[in-house]
């Protein structure tokens, strides 16, 4: 199993809008990402915008490779796209910044 977290930034002017659509994620995206693997699947948000998730799979690669095969995947990154401090030619789930793991307690 791979633990998985990573970061994102969430732009300043956006911070309600970003919390409001994570209270209401489409069935079917939730359904692509339980499909592809993805659990334990976390979004934590501080007030600055820095964005940190947190997901466990068995191959995170596999995972996204997943997702991407997804049409619903292609719709949520667009629609989230505006909301995220980025080139103007990237997706959120490919600008993504993985972070190493250098700690875990089991």
């Amino acid at each position: 199993m791979e633990r998985v977290c990573f970061v994102l930034q969430v732009r300043a002017d956006r911070l309600e809008e970003y919390r409001e659509r994570h209270r209401n994620v489409w069935p079917e995206m939730l359904a692509a990402l339980r499909e592809t693997g993805w659990r334990n699947y976390s979004l934590f948000l501080r007030e600055d915008g820095m964005l940190v998730g947190y997901l466990e799979c068995d191959d995170f690669e596999a995972a996204l490779t997943g997702m991407e095969a997804h049409e619903v995947n292609a719709r949520w990154q667009a629609e989230m796209a505006p909301f995220f401090e980025m080139p103007d030619d990237a997706r959120p789930d490919t600008a993504l910044e993985r972070l190493p793991e250098v700690f875990h307690l089991d």
